[in-house]
């Protein structure tokens, strides 16, 4: 079995400021730590059910937040950004029998999350075919474009609500709730036994797990900074439709990200 883990921080146990997200302030050691350690037990899950490789990617910010010195030998790691528009799932393909995501979270336009956002800080929301769209439905639609079923997903609450009626058969923890600016986590070492526990599981029913890619991406994006909007107006087949807001149809999965590579 080949198993690709893609880990983000904002859904990481405890997490709860921007500053503990950031590479290099003090606060982001702790936040490192426990990403490291929520992606190792993700790892042993995937290997109690056969893994026999397994690549890890760190989708954060810098791309260089978890100890690299501790994955598992059946590991490997992406750190950095490829800079292609598979994004948080770079080095996903169709050899990979199941995906893994990690320390997800609510996406804009949500409040499941004080650190609430989808792939930039710079939008108020990003719609696909008329609903809110968090990183984790991009990167789903991403991985189901190689035939590899998400199984599990650990974040927060409501994400992970929203995880289960977009995918019915997939695994979720919640390791927090977000409440206004607070988050009420559970207990670090727990969320690790849950994680692998938790893969364990979702494993044992990958096929449930596999969703349709949309024959066409109807996209709308509402900017925080209106000069975004007119920037992002000049890329081809995109349109402003107000101040802050502009709209692109996609024909497919690959159109639909590598706009979004660009106008974000």
């Amino acid at each position: 079995m080949k198993v690709y883990i893609s880990v983000d921080i904002e859904g990481i146990t405890g997490v709860t400021s921007w500053t503990e997200t950031e590479l290099g302030n003090h606060e982001h050691r702790l936040a490192a730590d426990q990403m490291t350690k929520e992606t190792i037990a993700a790892c042993e899950g995937a290997i109690a059910m056969g893994a026999k490789e397994i690549l890890i990617k760190d989708a954060h910010d810098s791309a260089r937040n978890i100890d690299f010195t501790k994955i598992p030998k059946c590991a490997k790691i992406s750190r950095g950004w490829t800079n292609t528009p598979e994004s948080m799932v770079a080095g996903l393909d169709e050899t990979f029998d199941a995906a893994i995501f990690i320390g997800y979270h609510s996406g804009a336009g949500f409040a499941g999350n004080p650190l609430s956002h989808t792939m930039s800080l710079s939008t108020n929301y990003i719609k696909i075919n008329g609903e809110l769209a968090s990183e984790f439905v991009i990167h789903s639609y991403l991985a189901a474009k190689y035939g590899v079923p998400v199984v599990f997903l650990s974040g927060d609450k409501e994400l992970c609500e929203s995880a289960k009626k977009f995918n019915k058969g997939i695994e979720t923890l919640a390791v927090k709730e977000g409440v206004g600016g607070a988050t009420i986590s559970i207990n670090p070492e727990l969320s690790c036994h849950l994680i692998k526990e938790g893969v364990t599981k979702a494993l044992k029913h990958v096929s449930a797990c596999k969703i349709q890619v949309p024959d066409r991406f109807e996209v709308e994006i509402s900017y925080k900074d209106h000069t975004k909007a007119k920037k992002a107006s000049y890329f081809p087949g995109v349109t402003q439709t107000g101040p802050y807001s502009v709209k692109y149809t996609a024909k497919d999965i690959d159109e639909f990200s590598a706009t979004m590579m660009f106008i974000l």
